[in-house]
Formats: C-alpha cells, sequence, structure tokens
C-alpha cells in the first residue's frame, strides 16, 4: 500500500509548530520526533486556523 500525500504543506506545517513550540524539536530530531500529542494539537490547530478562514470568507459575502 502506497503512502498517502499530505495534505498540509511544509510551510503550513512548520508555521504550527512554532505556534505551539516545538519546531525546535523538529529541527533536531525531525517529524518523528515530536509526540503524538504535539501531532494532535497540530491537527487541532490546522482545523481552527481553516474554520476561522472559512468564517471570514462567509462574512465577506
Amino acid at each position: 500500500m502506497s503512502r498517502r500525500r499530505g495534505v498540509m504543506s511544509d510551510q503550513l506545517k512548520e508555521e504550527i509548530a512554532r505556534e505551539l513550540g516545538i519546531y525546535d524539536t523538529i529541527q533536531q530530531e525531525g517529524w518523528g520526533g515530536i509526540k503524538s500529542r504535539d501531532a494532535g494539537n497540530m491537527v487541532k490547530q490546522a482545523i481552527q486556523m481553516a474554520e476561522r478562514q472559512l468564517r471570514e470568507q462567509s462574512d465577506q459575502r
């Protein structure tokens, strides 16, 4: 089975990692070095950002 391509861009992942304070870990150990809780928090943050963006777009209409 092939690996699925990621949905988030590397730039977005790095931005979120900086916001959560885990970017240093990623630089030192790579993406495999973060805890599953941190990965979950990254997903949660990305969802919140997407929801906020959708609300702003619907408010402009």
